[in-house]
């Protein structure tokens, strides 16, 4: 790491008279560094060490505009916290340091504790904007919600974007109300008991308006990635790269006052070194938090079914505080569905949901016949709050090609199994926006790129990913704004009966899971899952005195148990929009009679 002689982070902070700034930009290769002001005062930058430029005391102040000029050539600058006029345009100076906390006796919650609701800025709200999510949060809490995941906010081009195409990583998009609007909601969240967690992107920047290669080597040839050359997390000049990224890191957690970070697709960050990038990054979570006496967290995207990222590092791990297990989804969802194409024929039948249950992982050191191949480690003895489960999420929907969600592939009654499957699991739960009163309306990919070129790609791009599903169809167009405008959640006073019925489930699901399971899953030893039939589930939920038992039906006909006790409920009563009028319905003489596609909880003495 450099040992950087500034403490502030990279572009321009505001000097505590406000009225001046420091401006500080790595450009190792460049000859002179100019930053020009309103598009007419010029102000040299002295060369300093490690090929950092640097000015002090300069005329800045909140609002004002300025570039960076690079032996005569006029760019953003690449920590810019404000692009008004988007990705190629001029930068804006933004004060950080004055917004009017209000949430000093903030805790957030433990990771055990967690209800994360994954959420995206621009299609969550008819606004579009952090506004709209503001003024969405009590809804939210009525549900049960204390964690918001905000997918990706970092500037992207235009105004429509999943944000996973982000190019000024410390700008906070514009269309969504920048960064004033950015810290007054996670102001508003703590103020109702709700954490903040934040989408970030570590593994490569958007094609369109990605100006760092202009100003250092913050790509590396060593290494290939989905997108392109990696990012140099590694190679020569690395530790300056390296330094970017972590400021990016500790500016969401301390200025922004965001709860956690979830890292995209890591296993995508490319390092080699003795001192991996993640480790390194979470010392300095960790060494922020004593600081400043809070408990944010790390949480990581992964498809390698590898333990390293979240073991300790006396275990040669990471240390990050847990990561996605998309191996629950996919079991899930094939049962569910009964689809089986490209990864889904690793998830055949019921037993494969069994196992994830009680391991997480599926494959956990195992052939995989979809791989060809001996495939991930063994989760033994990692606590269930480690893995973060789902029934749908941006990915998952919006990589099908019509992003139907499966309030369109399932019954009304299976989509309340789906969501007990893993509300009531013993690892952090997820809500993807809108499948708690199971909204229509799809999640699509969408961008509203402005280079013709680029749009030409991600259009042929998207059909030849779907050529084997197309059929007569044409993917929606990615640039088009209906294509956006589709995704747009219904606003709850337009809720049919049957989706009031899924959200009191849902909210059901959630209050329960709280009274019950809540710090009562570490190391999942009050846990354990079986398959009574090809189409049965029962969860056994070990309490003090007595044992939850928990029934998932995924057939279409009634099943008996021999079991006396009682029955608690089940997704089959009227109340949550099933057919049975009182639970007692299903309680015979020794018996319970477990309704078709029903979810039924029973208190076991």
């Amino acid at each position: 790491m450099t040992n950087h002689p500034f403490p502030q982070r990279p572009g321009i902070s505001i000097n505590p008279d406000g009225k001046s700034s420091t401006a500080l930009v790595w450009a190792p290769f460049a000859k002179s560094v100019t930053l020009e002001k309103n598009k007419s005062l010029r102000l040299p930058l002295n060369r300093s060490s490690s090929g950092y430029w640097e000015g002090h005391d300069l005329p800045l102040s909140d609002g004002d505009i300025y570039s960076f000029i690079l032996d005569g050539e006029k760019f953003p600058d690449p920590a810019s916290l404000s692009q008004p006029q988007g990705v190629h345009g001029v930068s804006q100076v933004v004060d950080l340091n004055h917004f009017p906390w209000n949430d000093d006796n903030w805790e957030s919650p433990q990771l055990d504790e967690l209800i994360i609701y994954e959420l995206h800025t621009g299609t969550f709200s008819k606004e579009g904007t952090f506004y709209g999510i503001a003024a969405q949060l009590l809804q939210l809490k009525k549900l049960g919600i204390n964690t918001i995941e905000i997918m990706p906010v970092a500037q992207f081009p235009g105004t429509r974007n999943w944000g996973y195409d982000g190019v000024c990583l410390y700008a906070v998009q514009e269309s969504y109300g920048g960064a004033r609007q950015l810290q007054e909601l996670v102001d508003k969240c703590h103020a109702l008991g709700i954490a903040v967690i934040l989408d970030v992107v570590y593994n490569h920047l958007g094609p369109e308006g990605n100006y760092l290669p202009k100003f250092g080597p913050y790509f590396t040839d060593q290494y290939k990635t989905p997108w392109g050359d990696a990012i140099n997390f590694d190679d020569a000049f690395s530790d300056d790269v390296r330094h970017f990224f972590m400021e990016n890191a500790i500016m969401w957690l301390r200025d922004f006052h965001i709860d956690g970070l979830r890292l995209d697709a890591v296993h995508a960050i490319k390092d080699l070194s003795a001192h991996h990038f993640l480790a390194e990054l979470k010392k300095k979570i960790e060494q922020l938090n004593r600081d400043y006496n809070r408990n944010h967290f790390l949480i990581a995207e992964c498809d390698l079914n590898d333990v390293r990222y979240i073991n300790p590092y006396v275990k040669g791990g990471f240390n990050l505080d847990a990561q996605w297990c998309d191996e629950f989804h996919h079991a899930l969802h094939s049962l569910v569905t009964g689809e089986t194409n490209g990864y889904y024929n690793d998830f055949k039948g019921i037993s494969t949901l069994v196992k994830s249950y009680n391991h997480g992982y599926v494959y956990d050191g195992i052939y995989s016949p979809h791989r060809k191949k001996t495939f991930g480690t063994s989760t033994e003895n990692q606590p269930g709050h480690k893995f973060v489960v789902f029934a749908q999420n941006h990915d998952q929907i919006g990589n099908r090609m019509l992003g139907d969600r499966l309030s369109e592939l399932v019954s009304f009654e299976m989509q309340k199994i789906i969501a007990a499957a893993y509300l009531l699991s013993p690892f952090i739960p997820m809500l993807f926006m809108g499948e708690e009163y199971g909204e229509h309306n799809p999640f699509l990919y969408f961008v509203s790129h402005s280079e013709q070129e680029l749009l030409k790609n991600v259009r042929e791009g998207r059909k030849k990913e779907f050529k084997d599903f197309m059929g007569t169809q044409e993917p929606p167009d990615p640039q088009s704004e209906n294509t956006f405008r589709k995704c747009i959640l219904t606003p709850p006073q337009k809720w049919n009966i049957q989706q009031k019925k899924l959200f009191e489930w849902y909210r059901f699901l959630i209050q329960f899971r709280k009274q019950q399971l809540s710090r009562n899953n570490d190391a999942r030893q009050h846990f354990r899952a079986g398959n009574l039939s090809d189409c049965l589930i029962q969860l056994t939920i070990e309490k003090e005195d007595t044992k939850l038992l928990c029934f998932q039906n995924f057939g279409k006909t009634m099943v008996s148990v021999e079991l006396s006790g009682k029955i608690l409920t089940s997704s089959a009563l009227k109340k949550f929009g099933g057919p049975l009028k009182e639970k007692e319905e299903i309680a015979f003489e020794g018996k319970i009679n477990l309704p078709p596609e029903s979810y039924t909880i029973v208190e076991n003495s």
